[in-house]
């Protein structure tokens, strides 16, 4: 059995420039927001951050399917 992680040839790139990662981190910043936030105050809902967060999530996980012109270069 293999102990690390192996990435992918090219994980700098994906990084940069694929959607399902920005996406991604984007989603996980809603999530983080939606756990903060009534901490900070009651003006917004936290169930809106999160039905956002899993849309976002939803989005993330369809850009990851959908071929990116950017990666091909």
């Amino acid at each position: 059995a293999q102990a690390m992680i192996t990435l992918i040839e090219d994980w700098r790139k994906v990084l940069r420039k694929a959607w399902s990662v920005r996406l991604s981190l984007l989603a996980a910043a809603l999530g983080a927001i939606e756990v903060a936030l009534p901490f900070f105050s009651d003006a917004f809902q936290a169930r809106i951050f999160g039905a956002l967060s899993a849309v976002v999530a939803l989005i993330a996980a369809i850009a990851r399917l959908v071929a990116q012109k950017e990666m091909h270069e």
